[in-house]
């Protein structure tokens, strides 16, 4: 994982990650990425400013974009997946079936249900018809979730880490930083537990330095 300081014009000599450091789509990916043993050059953008040259390669102008070759992928769950396909010792491979559609299934529950219920909890101001703490509390349901699967196991599928957690976890730390002394007053312990491992795990601790360029 390289921070580039300039884009290059062509030929990239190995896959290109337009990121942005606190995007929680992003931070997946680049997780993903490191965790496979993927070696990638990372362009930090600037929201105020994204590069034309991103633009060109994807209209939404949202991060993650992954360029490499003939290849540009510009959804977070696309790269994971790429990730997995670059790896014959992937962790992704050593999952049964039904813990794949368990993780398939809580992702995209975070990914529809709580990110939605988050955007307004995180941007209150906008939705002006309900409290902080109501759009709060709508949150909660996902958290009744993962504290039910943390009841089973270690992390959301078994006793290791998975894509799942990796997946999820962004999400739910931004949820928990939106108040953290409210976070910190609800009562899903096994969630808190499973959120300060995460935090303070190598992988994540990587992909969050701050760029020396």
């Amino acid at each position: 994982m390289n921070y580039l300081k300039v884009l290059p014009k062509n030929n990239f000599t190995k896959p290109l990650l337009y990121s942005y450091r606190r995007c929680p789509y992003a931070m997946r990916a680049r997780m993903i990425l490191l965790q496979e043993g993927i070696d990638f050059d990372i362009y930090e953008i600037s929201l105020k400013d994204k590069p034309s040259q991103m633009l060109k390669l994807s209209a939404k102008g949202t991060v993650p974009i992954l360029v490499f070759k003939d290849i540009v992928i510009d959804e977070s769950l696309e790269i994971i997946s790429w990730a997995f396909s670059q790896s014959k010792n992937s962790t992704f491979h050593k999952l049964k079936k039904n813990e794949i559609d368990l993780a398939n299934e809580l992702i995209k529950k975070n990914d529809n249900d709580f990110k939605l219920s988050l955007d307004r909890y995180k941007y209150h101001i906008r939705y002006p018809e309900k409290s902080q703490k109501s759009w709060r509390d709508e949150c909660l349901f996902f958290m009744e979730i993962l504290e039910m699967y943390l009841y089973k196991n270690r992390f959301l599928i078994k006793d290791e880490i998975t894509y799942a957690d990796i997946a999820i976890f962004p999400f739910v730390r931004q949820f928990s930083n939106v108040d953290l002394e409210a976070f910190k007053k609800l009562n899903y312990s096994k969630t808190k537990k499973w959120l300060e491992s995460l935090v303070n795990n190598d992988l994540f601790k990587k992909i969050m330095a701050k760029p020396k360029i």
